[in-house]
């Protein structure tokens, strides 16, 4: 690894981001043409001390996960991103995985509806990253590693990963979870990750196995889904979901459907969000 030309790296992409881009405000006073080292800090989850050894090229060798949120804080590009990992002397992960490079327009579009619900995710139901109302309701992004990071995994294995669905959606999620995935396995064409995810929930779950005997096939881009809050309630939502032009990642967004309670629970989600959890910029799962 080479610190020093990191925090070069760093700096020159730093300098080239303008807070509005990233949703801070100008502000009267700025003294550099881009952001602050204190901005990108927060963006990151790290602390200004830390951030700012990062740019001196001193101090301990980053994490994959700190170079992830790195590179998500500072827009870069996947090639950008690839040789930030080169630098810190750390593995680029797959394109398909946990750490996988959530593409920054991806980004750009969840930072801009802060007042609904939102997250982008992996075409495994693997969360990258979601905002504070998504966090409140849905829950903290899972610290699962490997194949339990993927939902659609935790859906079949784990009945805690149900607890916020209304049981009465349990059958139509588990059809609509299985035929998305056959979409996936096609397109990604017997990728080891898709075939050995499949393979593992084929003997563990005799739920998925029967599903998948079906041969449905779709891939999921809306739909109704009635959750459970702990505090709130059965909500019913809209889930609308935009796909990324390879397929590999989704924006996910929750709306209210027209008549009913739906919007004033949304409402009131806000409120719980804003006293109770703070934004999730980074992938904890």
């Amino acid at each position: 690894m080479d610190l020093r030309e990191f925090g070069e790296f760093l700096r020159s992409r730093r300098d080239r981001i303008q807070p509005a881009e990233v949703g801070l405000p100008v502000g009267t006073r700025r003294r550099v043409p881009g952001l602050r080292r204190d901005e990108v800090a927060v963006l990151a989850g790290a602390s200004t001390d830390y951030y700012n050894q990062l740019e001196q090229g001193r101090g301990a060798q980053p994490s994959e996960q700190m170079v992830a949120a790195l590179a998500r804080a500072l827009r870069l590009t996947e090639d950008e991103r690839s040789h930030l990992y080169f630098l810190a002397g750390r593995p680029v992960p797959p394109r398909h995985g946990l750490a996988a490079h959530v593409h920054p327009g991806m980004l750009d579009l969840l930072e801009r509806l802060p007042t609904t619900p939102a997250a982008v995710i992996t075409d495994l139901h693997a969360t990258l990253v979601q905002n504070r109302l998504a966090t409140a309701l849905l829950g903290p992004i899972s610290t699962a590693k490997g194949r339990e990071a993927s939902f659609v995994y935790r859906w079949f294995t784990d009945p805690e990963a149900r607890s916020r669905y209304h049981p009465d959606e349990h059958d139509h999620q588990s059809r609509v979870f299985v035929a998305d995935l056959r979409a996936v396995a096609a397109r990604r064409g017997g990728d080891e990750q898709v075939t050995g995810l499949i393979r593992e929930l084929l003997s563990s779950s005799a739920e998925f196995a029967d599903l998948w005997a079906h041969q449905e096939v779709a891939v999921r881009r809306a739909d109704r889904k009635r959750l459970i809050h702990p505090e709130l309630g059965a909500i019913e939502l809209d889930c609308l979901s935009l796909l990324s032009e390879d397929g590999t990642q989704r924006l996910l967004w929750f709306t209210a459907p027209v008549g009913g309670d739906s919007a004033e629970k949304l409402a009131l989600l806000d409120v719980l969000g804003g006293q109770d959890i703070g934004t999730d910029r980074h992938p904890t799962r």
